[in-house]
Parts: C-alpha cells; sequence; structure tokens
C-alpha cells in the first residue's frame, strides 16, 4: 500500500560563508528549525536520509554518520544519497518512497554542504568532476565551461543575448536581497552584471552561483500523521526523475536539458497538473542560462522564448510564473547537498503564505526543479496546499 507524503516541518539554516559552524553544526542548525517548525519530539523520527554530494568538501569519508550521530538520532536507520547538485532532490525522493512504503511513518531528509573549508581554485575542481571524469574533467572542463556551451548553443538557436542572461541574475539578487537567510543580500543593476568580469564566454561574473556553506531540511509523515503537528501539511504530489548522457557531446541537442523535460512531464501526470497549474516555482539557476532553459524544458514557456519570457518579467511575483523568488542559488546560494531541499524548504513556506515580502499571494501549487551536473540527473518535484 502507497500511502500519501507530507512535508510537516521545514528550515533553512544561514547560507553564505560560515566560519562560526562545521559541517556537523550546519546540520543540526537545520535540523532544530525543522523541528521546531513541526513541534514533533525527536523521538517521534524514524529514519534520515541525507544528501552530501562530495567528500572533498567534508574531509570525510562518513559524513552522513556523523551528522546523524551528531543529531543524536541513534540507533534508527541512515543513510546517503548522492546525486551531485541534485542530492537534495535525490533524498526527497528516497524519504518520499520510505514514508510512502511504510517502512516509516516519519523521516527526516537532511542536505547539508560546507564548500567554503578549500580555497576557489580547488571548489571549482572538485565541481569539475561532476562531468565525465575520463572524457571531460581531464582536459580542463569546469561547470562554467559546460553551461558556457549550453548559452552558446541557444543564443546560436533562438537568438538568446547576454542581456537576457543578465536579467535573471538582476531578478534573483532582487528577490535575495529581502530573504534574511540568502548568502549574497543584495540588488544589482543589469549593467552592473553586464560589465561584470568574464568567467566563460557569454558567462561573466554574475551569472554564475555562489560556492556556499548551508544546510536545509524537511520532516515528512504519511497521512495518518500529518496533521499532528503544529503546521498545516504541504502534500508531495508529484516526483518526477530522468537522468540523461554522462558526456554532454553525446547529446543530440545542448540548448535543452532532455532530463528536465522528461523529469517534469513525469511530475506532472503523476500530480494530475500542467504547467498553467502551478503557482510558484524553484529552478536550478546554477547559472543563468541553466534558468531561462528551466523556463521552456518545464513548459512555462515555448522552446527559444526562455529569453523574452524574463525580459517580460514573467517570472517575477505578478508574472505569469513566478520563479526563484527566494533568490535561487545565483542569490540565496548553492552548498550543493543543500540545495534540493532548501528548495523544498521555500515551497513549503510559500505554500503556507509564510514568506513575507516575498510571498506569491494565493499561491497552492508549487514546482522544484534540482538538476545534477550538466543533467546527468533531474529531480522534479510538485507540492500542494493542504
Amino acid at each position: 500500500m502507497k500511502h500519501k507524503v507530507a512535508i510537516v516541518g521545514a528550515a533553512q539554516g544561514k547560507f553564505g560563508v560560515r566560519e562560526d559552524a562545521s559541517h556537523r553544526e550546519l546540520a543540526f542548525e537545520a535540523f532544530a528549525g525543522a523541528l521546531k517548525d513541526s513541534g514533533m519530539k525527536k523521538s517521534e523520527i524514524g529514519s534520515m536520509v541525507t544528501a552530501i554530494a562530495a567528500d572533498e568538501f567534508s574531509f570525510a569519508l562518513q559524513p552522513s554518520a556523523q551528522m546523524h550521530d551528531y543529531l543524536g538520532l541513534l540507533p534508527k536507520a541512515n543513510f546517503r544519497v548522492e546525486g551531485a547538485c541534485a542530492s537534495g532532490s535525490m533524498a526527497l525522493r528516497v524519504g518520499w518512497m520510505t514514508v510512502a512504503s511504510g517502512l516509516s511513518d516519519i523521516v527526516l531528509v537532511l542536505g547539508a554542504e560546507k564548500m567554503t573549508e578549500v580555497p576557489t581554485a580547488v571548489a571549482t575542481e572538485i565541481m569539475g568532476k561532476g562531468g565525465d571524469a575520463i572524457w571531460e574533467y581531464p582536459f580542463g572542463m569546469s561547470f562554467p565551461g559546460y553551461y558556457a556551451m549550453i548559452a552558446q548553443a541557444h543564443m546560436a538557436a533562438f537568438g538568446t543575448t547576454e542581456e537576457h542572461l543578465a536579467m535573471v541574475a538582476v531578478k534573483n539578487h532582487f528577490y535575495g536581497s529581502q530573504n534574511p537567510l540568502a548568502h549574497m543580500q543584495k540588488e544589482i543593476t543589469l549593467e552592473k552584471a553586464l560589465g561584470s568580469f568574464l568567467v566563460a564566454y557569454p558567462l561573466k561574473l554574475y551569472d554564475c552561483s555562489l560556492i556556499t556553506d548551508g544546510a536545509a531540511a524537511v520532516l515528512l509523515a504519511n497521512e495518518e500523521r500529518a496533521r499532528d503537528f503544529a503546521k498545516p501539511p504541504v502534500w508531495i504530489e508529484g516526483i518526477g526523475t530522468a537522468t540523461d548522457t554522462m558526456r554532454i557531446a553525446e547529446r543530440e541537442k545542448v540548448h535543452t536539458l532532455q532530463a528536465s523535460v522528461i523529469a517534469g512531464e513525469e511530475a506532472y501526470q503523476m500530480a494530475g497538473v500542467t504547467p498553467k497549474d502551478i503557482d510558484v516555482a524553484t529552478v536550478h539557476d546554477c547559472f543563468t542560462i541553466a534558468e531561462i532553459c528551466a523556463y521552456e524544458d518545464l513548459g512555462f514557456c515555448p522552446k527559444g522564448e526562455g529569453g523574452p519570457f524574463i525580459a517580460d518579467r514573467q517570472t517575477y511575483i505578478g508574472g505569469s510564473i513566478p520563479v526563484n523568488v527566494d533568490g535561487g542559488l545565483k542569490s540565496k546560494g548553492h552548498p550543493v547537498g543543500a540545495t534540493g531541499v532548501a528548495m523544498a524548504v521555500e515551497i513549503t513556506k510559500q505554500l503556507r503564505g509564510e514568506s513575507g515580502s516575498r510571498q506569491v499571494p494565493g499561491a497552492e501549487i508549487g514546482l522544484t526543479h534540482n538538476v545534477g551536473g550538466s543533467g546527468q540527473v533531474v529531480g522534479v518535484t510538485i507540492y500542494r496546499k493542504d
């Protein structure tokens, strides 16, 4: 029997350069927040799933076990899920399956990463290994390089401009400036974004997400327990996951992430909704071109029209589909293991009406879109207000 699954507690710690906290202390910050949000006792948690993308950031072979011990959840079940930058959404999927299957009534899903313990050049090298470790990484490929190729292909095919990319950054910094948990809480102008230094043509500094420390946590419960806690449940209605080739050169099209298209279709079908039904979304804007591709791949606008879509401010609050009104990875930050879980936290808060100046009025259905690597694995999740 498959149980319905709801988020009954959600919290994100402060994202940024967290010299004040270790990896496990970041995890505790998010965990304590989720417990407080739900009003449940720690003893009620049946098991834990942890998202951590890279051992090289944590300097440990079992960082998940260290966190689990530090949180005081022994001897409950715990294991780690890895899907590069999509680790958080993969952990959410596993947590959902654990509750839906009946293995546990209540599951903690926690994502955490501490990326600033290494120099920026080393962090870039670690992330570069998310590509093909034989045929791409050894030849100098990095993620700015991958997404620069995607951007150039999109510009050549559809006339997308550098201004369109910069408009995504301006929007996300505008909302990030209103998010006290964001890494970079400042607005930028279009001129500032366009004038920033070149990273990998056409991507500039403000087209790239941040190297960030942080953690996020959600507590999942089945329908028998979902209304026992302090806040109204937010139901997980649809989950889609898809994969693509490891090597970007083997893909038929570079200006779309086919895994996003398929994962989105699966999630929409499972939830019984269409893109027009989504009231608020968080998408994976590791680079500004990634957000433009997501608009198209998830059906928010036709293929090739993502640039005009942001130019028309359709993804601002008041537009047809508000996207990344928490600041996105671009401004809120991208602690890779925590990112997908933090997206779920944001949508939970939006559907409860708890987002303050960033609140999307009347939001009832939300979506998260989380990409691993350059699209090797993608998770799309759809949520509904109780």
